[in-house]
């Protein structure tokens, strides 16, 4: 049996900074154990080419949503990324770290260490921002780079322009800790392509001779001798098991969904569960795989006038400019990023924070269909709320590893939750006929004019919305009288030693925000309490 000091199960965003960190320390051995391929595809380096990789099997996990109540009995897609680089290397490239009082929630829950202010110095010590910022809250060494879009459309503008008149003010830099404003995302795109995690931290650690990565590795199980994991079982893609030791620790980094599956496949869970479909209990933890969130998203589409919008470009024999573009360096479509701009607000003037996600898109989609673009030039407005209060839960269905588990967010159950997304719906419309898009703005496609009272709004979010692609929180984080709990504030799973969770799983509440930026935050914190360090500097 091959062991190391460390293994590590996934080489997404979280698996891709402990093993360069982790592997910082001479004689460290470490390995990564990846359930997808490769990330050499072009579809991956080339920013627009994500939209390929959503479907089928060889870049994504093709997890489904059980039926939610509060939906009508609707299921949704939950594609994540199964490839080096995990999501980071197929999602939409928005670079949001959320606001000061997401992360402070975290520690008046008891966290000790993870307030904003504990987590800004990892914030700052993975990116390296290229644009302007306050190096106060930025990064400038670290090694993802952070920069802003580059390709600037009139119709954009013009939806800036108006959440400015409707007093939303311009935000320069909302990855400062204030995100209330207007502005463009920013994106971890640079020289005209993608740098996902892999890219950043990953690929430099394999040239350390203590570093392995194995692909292709459907990890099964943990081992355990008493109450310690002593090393992961996996099996190969031609059918071979095979056992890795970790000489130090277990880490598990794949995921809101694959995280809580390790675990109750390894006899981890809630004894109940376990006991009904025949997994022998090894170790009673009530707690794995509850607290399922993500972020719901309403679309409201409007075909465009008097502009070009991503859908023109998008098609030959523009999209042949737009390559030609992009091949000489400059900007171009094949380097956006789907969402561009935003705006955070609030949904009642007595809010404290900005409670109203509205992302903007100068481009369209057919209706029922992922990021399919239309034929002809519309413009897209997303209403989320950005810290849903519905939440749900993750559970395998059997022993067999190969069985899709139970995965069942409970979208829209929460009240809260129906009356700011129908809020953040009303925000659209309002964009959407302000004097500032006039002149762009022909007709509302989806939902249509003819929808409009809070009823018939509230159905249509029931009927068309989707999923954010944000999920967490499975293998929550909590202090130690919280029973139902999966890991302390030191990322330990609770009962055990040698295993720790460490990616957007153990989030207790999901952030207002896109969830990368956040996790690559945990996964630096997560390294120096391996290692025994401490964050200073922003280092």
């Amino acid at each position: 049996m091959e062991s190391f000091d460390y293994v590590i199960v996934g080489a997404g965003a979280a698996g891709s900074v402990l093993a360069g960190r982790l592997s910082e320390d001479a004689g460290t051995s470490v390995c990564v154990l990846e359930a997808g391929g490769p990330d050499r595809h072009p579809y991956i380096s080339i920013p627009a080419g994500f939209v390929k990789t959503l479907y089928g099997d060889r870049f994504v996990w093709g997890f489904e949503s059980e039926p939610s109540a509060a939906l009508g009995g609707r299921s949704l897609a939950l594609p994540q990324g199964k490839v080096v680089g995990g999501s980071s290397s197929i999602n939409g490239l928005v670079y949001n770290r959320g606001q000061v009082a997401d992360f402070d929630s975290w520690a008046q829950m008891g966290n000790r260490g993870w307030g904003f202010e504990d987590l800004l110095p990892y914030f700052k010590r993975s990116e390296r921002r290229i644009g302007p910022g306050d190096d106060g809250v930025r990064g400038r060494d670290g090694a993802l780079p952070i920069t802003d879009i580059d390709w600037i459309n009139p119709l954009s503008e013009a939806f800036i322009e108006a959440a400015v008149a409707m007093g939303i003010p311009r935000n320069p830099d909302y990855n400062s800790g204030r995100q209330f404003g207007t502005g463009y995302f920013q994106r971890y795109i640079h020289q005209g392509k993608r740098v996902s995690a892999a890219k950043a931290f990953l690929h430099p650690a394999l040239k350390r001779p203590g570093v392995k990565l194995v692909t292709r590795a459907r990890v099964t199980g943990l081992e355990l001798d008493g109450r310690r994991v002593t090393g992961v079982r996996y099996r190969d893609a031609g059918g071979g098991e095979h056992v890795v030791g970790a000489r130090r620790e277990v880490i598990s980094s794949a995921g809101a969904v694959n995280s809580p599956r390790l675990l109750q496949l390894s006899g981890i869970g809630e004894p109940s569960h376990l006991d009904a479909i025949g997994v022998p209990v090894r170790h009673a933890l009530a707690g794995v795989g509850e607290n399922l969130r993500d972020h719901y998203s309403v679309r409201l589409c409007a075909r465009a006038r008097n502009v070009r919008t991503i859908n023109e470009y998008a098609r030959w024999p523009r999209l042949g400019l737009e390559v030609a573009k992009w091949l000489a360096g400059k900007p171009s479509v094949l380097a956006l990023c789907p969402t561009i701009g935003f705006v955070h607000a609030k949904s009642h003037p007595g809010v404290e924070d900005s409670d109203l996600r509205i992302l903007f898109t100068p481009g369209s989609y057919e209706e029922g269909k992922v990021y399919v673009l239309e034929g002809a030039p519309g413009m897209t407005c997303g209403a989320a709320q950005p810290r849903p209060e519905s939440s749900g839960h993750v559970s395998i269905r059997s022993a067999d590893p190969a069985e899709a588990p139970i995965v069942q967010p409970n979208y829209l159950a929460a009240e809260a939750d129906q009356r700011i997304t129908l809020a953040g719906v009303r925000f659209v419309r309002a964009l959407f006929h302000s004097p500032q898009l006039a002149p762009f703005f022909d007709h509302e496609t989806l939902p249509g004019p003819e929808v409009e009272s809070d009823d018939e709004l509230l159905d249509y979010a029931r009927r068309r919305g989707n999923t954010g692609f944000h999920l967490v929180g499975t293998c929550r984080m909590g202090p130690a009288d919280d029973a139902r709990s999966v890991v302390d504030d030191e990322l330990r799973v609770r009962g055990l030693e040698g295993l720790r969770v460490i990616d957007a799983s153990i989030m207790p509440m999901l952030p207002s925000a896109n969830t990368f930026a956040a996790t690559l935050a945990i996964a630096e914190k997560g390294a120096d309490l391996i290692r025994g360090r401490r964050a200073s500097g922003g280092d």
